[in-house]
C-alpha cells in the first residue's frame, strides 16, 4: 500500500510530543508514577535511551499501520473519527481489560487510556492532513 512516510513520521512525533506533555509534571507525572508504582530511582536508572527510543519506534509502527488502515488520501473526518475510535475503543479499552485482570487502578487506566486516545486521534489527524 502506498502511504506517506512523511505523514507517518510526523504522526509518530506528534504522539510522542503528546506523551511528553501528558506524562510531565504539568499534567499527570506524579499521579502516573504513584499509580504505576515507579520510584524516582526506577525512572532514572540509565535506560532512558532504550525506553524513549523504543517508545518512538513503537509509535512509528503504530502510525505506519494506522496509515495503511486509513488508506490513501483519508478525509479529515475519517482521520479524526477513526483515530478517536481506535484510541478509545480498541487501544484504551484493551489496556482496560489488562488492567482489570492485573488489578491495576482505575486512575492508572484513565491516565494511560487518555494518553492513548489522544495519541491515536493525533495520529489520525496528522495522517489525514499530510497524506
Amino acid at each position: 500500500m502506498d502511504i506517506s512516510w512523511i505523514a507517518v513520521v510526523v504522526a509518530a512525533i506528534a504522539a510522542f510530543a503528546i506523551g511528553a506533555l501528558w506524562y510531565s509534571p504539568a499534567l499527570f507525572a506524579r499521579a502516573w508514577q504513584r499509580e504505576a508504582g515507579l520510584s524516582d530511582a526506577a525512572l532514572t536508572d540509565g535506560r532512558q535511551g532504550i525506553v524513549f527510543g523504543g517508545a518512538f519506534a513503537l509509535l512509528l509502527v503504530a502510525s505506519a499501520v494506522f496509515a495503511m488502515f486509513l488508506g490513501p488520501d483519508p478525509s479529515l473526518q475519517l482521520g479524526l473519527g477513526a483515530g478517536l475510535a481506535a484510541g478509545l475503543a480498541w487501544v484504551a479499552a484493551g489496556v482496560g481489560v489488562l488492567y482489570l485482570f492485573e488489578r491495576r487502578s482505575l486512575r492508572l487506566a484513565l491516565i494511560n487510556g487518555g494518553y492513548l486516545t489522544l495519541a491515536f486521534t493525533a495520529i489520525g489527524l496528522v495522517i489525514a492532513l499530510l497524506s
